[in-house]
């Protein structure tokens, strides 16, 4: 508290968490956020938030055409068809147009190359994954627990992820564009993050 948490103007409320396990730690009706062990000198995990699957949307101009009541537009949102009063049955696809598909992000810092890790991440929309050092220090990933970027994007194709996020940069890499050209050489939608930057998960 006295090294991190010093004059921040708000409380910090601190939860424990099972590093060794994977398992989910938060979950609301929209959100859930799993743990992911790591594997580094100190204990570590990275994090997995998922949204929730959303019921599909209403055409509001094919509600009003058929003067469907608003109290059946949660049983169309749920699926049902709609009959009109002479009979006629409009089927729930004329009605509604599909949920966007839920969106997953994986963060995986301070971590050593995870042969089996993207067993936990299929299915995530964008991945952060440290990307400490390129191959020409492999020897040291290994030592310090962390990864290459190579290994991240193993790890980004194995998991058949949407987009990969490479951070947690060496500073003995001036530039930093060699590690974004190993990547991609490997898993192609690859970017580097900075400071500030914003991305579309």
């Amino acid at each position: 508290m006295q090294l991190f948490c010093r004059d921040l103007g708000y409380d910090i409320v601190f939860h424990d968490i099972d590093t060794t396990k994977h398992q989910t730690v938060y979950e609301d009706h929209s959100l859930s956020v799993e743990t992911i062990p790591l594997d580094h000198r100190l204990p570590t995990c990275g994090y997995i938030f998922r949204e929730k699957p959303t019921l599909p949307h209403i055409r509001r101009n094919m509600i009003e055409f058929y003067n469907i009541p608003i109290s059946q537009i949660n049983n169309i949102k749920s699926g049902c068809d709609w009959t009109t009063p002479e009979g006629e049955i409009i089927p729930n696809k004329r009605l509604t147009t599909p949920a966007e598909k839920p969106r997953a992000y994986a963060y995986c810092s301070d971590t050593a190359y995870i042969p089996t890790l993207h067993q936990h991440l299929k299915g995530v929309t964008t991945l952060y994954h440290e990307a400490t050092y390129a191959d020409d220090n492999l020897l040291m990933a290994q030592k310090y627990h962390h990864s290459t970027a190579r290994q991240a994007a193993m790890v980004a194709r194995d998991a058949q992820v949407g987009q990969l996020l490479l951070g947690h940069f060496s500073s003995r890499y001036g530039v930093e564009s060699v590690l974004l050209n190993e990547a991609k050489e490997i898993f192609v939608n690859t970017s580097l993050t900075n400071e500030m930057a914003v991305f579309d998960v």
